[in-house]
């Protein structure tokens, strides 16, 4: 005899996961945000710096930035976040019993909104979120491709790793919904790789010319006249990465990589316990109509896969990196959805025992990390 959850549990799944957002996010807040919280002091007070933009924007309209500050812009951007994709989701496949496995998959995965409530406050919910509106607005003009560098821009000046982390979705966002629906003219090309350069060469600068240019001391000095208690010196301590060059931060993380590598097992059983949902997706590129359309999408997932390897490379918060790359490949799972088919892809089984155990597998794990799993 099946036990009844595991006959029709969606519904109730979702009801699981709203539970374990909110435990998250009340636990979330008992934490100290130090990473979160200093860059909401940087700003452009002594000239272009890397991972300013929020910290400059927040400037605007406050002198004094106070802790929980971290989790109000936070709790709105993933608010937003949660908006856009609900949308997007709705308008891609919509809501129904036979689209519920998916959504649950997507939205429920301990890789997408749960891992973001878990780093509230850090940056990579902003390229989710820029990348969702652009699966969402129009894309027939070349008003689109300069939005998509616009955005590209913002994502760099928030932080630069963000050319690796969503800017290549962006690009292949781009592709798929501008030039393979609208053609490739010269003049859209050239516009293309113009705004392409710009965002590299933004990029570059930030890197290895946006450290700041004065003595840690007075920049510390600086931060604390920015902060409602200056005695809270702790929130401070990350201060060094506005100074770290390339070199240290790929040093840092190969010293690192014997200890953190032992996480690779657990992402890879995570990525196993989606299954169902990379049967779906492949399934999407195979039912697609035109075989360069499958050579193009394969060849952007591997661009978007390789992005992140590099970023395993460099930077050792591992437990984000896979959390994020995981987030680009259910991005890409709706703008293959937008690309002409043959004929529709089978959804996801509803009452298939294995997928419904791997549904509550999934979405009984609250988040994936920062660094380490879990």
């Amino acid at each position: 005899m099946t036990v009844p959850i595991l006959q029709n549990p969606w519904r109730l799944l979702l009801a699981i996961n709203a539970a374990i957002i909110v435990g998250v996010f009340v636990h979330k807040i008992q934490l100290p945000p130090y990473v979160p919280y200093i860059h909401l002091l940087v700003d452009y007070h002594f000239g272009f710096i890397k991972r300013a933009l929020i910290g400059a924007i927040v400037a605007l309209f406050t002198a004094k930035v106070p802790v929980w500050l971290v989790f109000a812009l936070g709790g709105a951007t993933w608010l937003a976040t949660l908006g856009l994709y609900a949308r997007l989701f709705q308008t891609t496949f919509g809501f129904s019993a036979k689209t519920l496995p998916l959504f649950v998959f997507t939205a429920g995965s301990p890789f997408f909104l749960k891992n973001f409530m878990h780093t509230l406050g850090h940056f990579d919910i902003y390229g989710c979120a820029l990348a969702i509106i652009l699966l969402l607005v129009p894309a027939g003009s070349l008003l689109f491709v300069a939005t998509a560098a616009l955005f590209s821009v913002i994502l760099v000046l928030i932080h630069h790793i963000h050319l690796l982390m969503y800017v290549p979705t962006i690009i292949t966002i781009v592709v798929i919904r501008h030039y393979l629906a609208c053609g490739c003219r010269r003049s859209n090309v050239v516009f293309g790789v113009i705004a392409l350069a710009a965002v590299s060469a933004l990029f570059f600068a930030a890197q290895f010319l946006g450290t700041m240019p004065i003595p840690e001391a007075d920049f510390v000095a600086y931060l604390k006249s920015r902060m409602v208690d200056p005695a809270r010196t702790d929130l401070l301590q990350f201060a060094y990465i506005w100074y770290q060059p390339l070199a240290k931060e790929v040093a840092d993380t190969w010293g690192r990589l014997p200890h953190n590598i032992l996480g690779l097992p657990v992402f890879a059983l995570l990525i196993w316990l989606h299954t169902p949902l990379w049967r779906f997706f492949a399934s999407l590129v195979g039912a697609l109509a035109c075989d360069l359309h499958k050579r193009l999408v394969m060849t952007a997932l591997l661009g978007i896969s390789i992005a992140y390897l590099v970023m395993f490379a460099m930077v050792f918060d591992y437990s984000r990196w896979i959390s994020n790359w995981a987030v680009c490949m259910f991005l890409m799972l709706h703008a293959v959805k937008m690309l002409p088919a043959r004929q529709e892809a089978a959804p996801i089984p509803a009452e298939d025992r294995k997928t419904n155990i791997f549904g509550l597998i999934i979405t009984l794990i609250p988040r994936v990390g920062i660094i380490r799993p879990f």
